[in-house]
């Protein structure tokens, strides 16, 4: 078995994981590669779920029965524990979504319908980058579509990173928002968040970060980050799915109008008009996803009883063994970064003229679970001039052997295709 430097102990990290016992296909043990589409769930994380269904279902807030009370304690006390994780300032920072989409998209509609200073309108303009998730795209395309604001964004360099090299002319005295992913999911490009964080100040501008696969893979520090709002979801890092964070400044969420109208967001109610409650509940209407954010909760505590610099370190060393030996592949091209320095543990390739899904379809027939498509990042696939690519992403409990498996699978592929 390979051994690499800065490996966590995956064998018991492993036996928390019981899906990862699953055989399929005639017997073959299942190697899961596709963790930058959705984690695994450790039983930590299934047993807080079935214990709130079993024992405190009930909704939150405002009941005064034992169980309404168990029910908002643990809610609760879940923000207090996403709030840690990430280090906000203050719990009322941390707003419960139901993904990163959502979280995203209450932040453009916040800004399309705020007042001075932070409103976005046709004398504007809203940066973005070539290498998003479509998340990231569609909601500031549609705010600068209802404002009239111009939409602008950075390209790519040939090996997979930000071009930069027009800052200045990109982000300027116009820019209201600049928005960006911290660490790509196709490219697995690390971005460098200081050098726009700075610029966009300079202009004034507030800094929105997309932190979906960063999150779950590395510390990940709000105050830092110097962002002003900071997005991610549950499913990536080992919680439920139907959860995600929405991190701001406090001052931010207290000046902004919601996105939702509903119950619990509300102060008070007449049929004249409304005032709404503080943050963070301002942006919560209606039942929140009481079980899912309890179930993130445990998610956290679980991550953070392991430590994500020690979840960092495993990550990287097994990406750059990854990454040296899938480029022994014949035939075999990573679409991003080919060092495993400011990179992340997903790997995009292509393998010839074969075609990604013949790829993965081959791939699965021999246990090997991985992502094929563009990845809800289209435009990517556009500027490498590909239709798709081949994605295999590592996580916490991802082990050199699975590498190897990947690499004997694809040059099985290539004898398949001849």
């Amino acid at each position: 078995m390979t051994q690499l430097p800065g490996l966590l102990d995956t064998e018991a990290i492993r036996k928390d994981f019981p899906v990862l016992d699953r055989t399929v296909h005639d017997g073959k043990r299942i190697v899961y590669l596709d963790n930058a589409a959705t984690s695994q769930k450790p039983n930590q994380v299934l047993d807080v779920l079935n214990d709130y269904y079993v024992r405190h279902n009930a909704n939150v807030h405002r009941g005064v029965h034992v169980l309404a009370e168990e029910a908002t304690a643990l809610y609760e006390g879940a923000r207090d524990k996403v709030a840690a994780f990430v280090n906000a300032p203050s719990r009322d920072e941390v707003v419960f979504t139901k993904n990163a989409s959502e979280s995203l998209n209450l932040v453009a509609n916040m800004l399309g319908w705020a007042d001075e200073p932070y409103r976005v309108d046709d004398r504007t303009e809203i940066v973005i980058t070539e290498m998003e998730h479509h998340s990231n795209i569609v909601p500031w395309q549609l705010l600068a579509q209802r404002t009239g604001a111009k939409l602008k964004w950075f390209g790519l360099t040939d090996d997979g990173r930000l071009d930069l090299s027009n800052i200045e002319e990109v982000i300027t005295e116009r820019t209201k928002v600049v928005s960006f992913v911290l660490v790509s999911n196709i490219l697995g490009t690390v971005n460098p968040v200081e050098t726009i964080v700075r610029r966009a100040q300079e202009v004034g501008a507030l800094v929105v970060v997309d932190a979906s696969q960063a999150a779950p893979h590395m510390p990940l520090d709000v105050q830092a980050l110097q962002a002003d709002f900071v997005a991610f979801t549950g499913h990536k890092m080992c919680g439920p799915t139907g959860i995600g964070v929405l991190w701001g400044r406090q001052e931010l969420l207290e000046d902004l109008p919601p996105f939702l109208g509903g119950g619990e967001m509300i102060e008070t109610v007449s049929m004249h008009s409304s005032t709404y409650a503080p943050a963070p509940h301002k942006f919560e209407a209606g039942t929140p996803p009481i079980a899912q954010a309890i179930g993130l909760g445990a998610a956290v505590d679980y991550l953070a009883s392991i430590g994500m610099e020690r979840i960092a370190a495993h990550e990287h060393a097994l990406t750059e063994y990854a990454v040296a030996r899938l480029q022994e592949v014949p035939s075999l091209r990573i679409i991003g970064p080919t060092t495993a320095e400011d990179r992340g543990a997903a790997i995009s390739f292509t393998l010839g003229d074969i075609h990604p899904h013949d790829v993965g379809q081959v791939l699965d027939e021999q246990g090997i679970a991985v992502r094929v498509g563009h990845h809800c990042a289209r435009p990517v696939c556009l500027r490498y001039g590909i239709p798709a690519t081949t994605r295999a992403s590592f996580y916490l409990y991802s082990t050199p052997a699975e590498v190897d498996a990947l690499v004997e699978g694809l040059e099985h592929v290539r004898n398949f295709f001849g």
